[in-house]
Parts: C-alpha cells; structure tokens; sequence
C-alpha cells in the first residue's frame, strides 16, 4: 500500500492524535517522494512528525532534495515545515555509491540465484 494512501486510510480510520501514536518509537519512510501525498495524507503526516519531533526518530530515504518537497506535499508552506523538524536536530548521509539493486540486477546477469 503506498503512503498517501495508507495515510489516508488512517485519516479515514479516525487515527488523529490519537494516544496509540504514542507508542511508535521510531519509524521510516522509504523510497520517500515517488507518490505524491493528498492533501490530508500530507496533513496526516505532518502531524505524526510534529508530535515526533524532538522525541522519536524517524527515517527517510530518497533521492528528492528538500526544496522539492513541495511537489511531495502539494503545498510548500506544509513541506518547509516538515523540512524545518526534520532538518533541526537531523542528520543527513549522503550516498553517492553506485546503486545495489543494479549491481545485482538478474536483467544484467548479475546477482543471486534467479530461482
């Protein structure tokens, strides 16, 4: 299920400030920025960050550089204040090796067993 979907499915679900949020302790958004929020998974998200922020950790992959979050969110007011909590006491690495996935690639005859 992709993010914006599964954050609105828990928008819907009634999962806002809800003391069951409480106990993640930390999390992480994968391959974050291929499928662009709605407006209310970004609202959604927002808030999870906000109530995690300075408190729990959380993760992001991806290869979108913060000032094109907007795109992400659809609404760049709402992406700068994500950007500002993540980037306040965050820590950015940078990858700049060559990509796993293609090393390993079955379609280039690379890898593991095709099984």
């Amino acid at each position: 299920m992709c993010y914006a979907k599964f954050l609105a499915a828990g928008r819907r679900a009634g999962l806002r400030r809800r003391p069951e949020l409480r106990i993640i302790i930390r999390f992480a958004l994968d391959e974050f920025g291929y499928v662009p929020f709605d407006v209310d998974g970004a609202r959604l998200l927002y808030q999870v960050i906000s109530e995690s922020y300075e408190r729990r950790a959380i993760i992001f992959t991806t290869n979108i550089e913060f000032s094109k979050w907007g795109t992400v969110f659809a609404d760049d007011k709402l992406a700068q204040a994500i950007v500002d909590r993540v980037v306040h006491h965050g820590r950015l690495i940078e990858y700049a090796g060559p990509s796993h996935r293609l090393e390993n690639s079955l379609m280039l005859g690379r890898g593991g067993d095709a099984a």
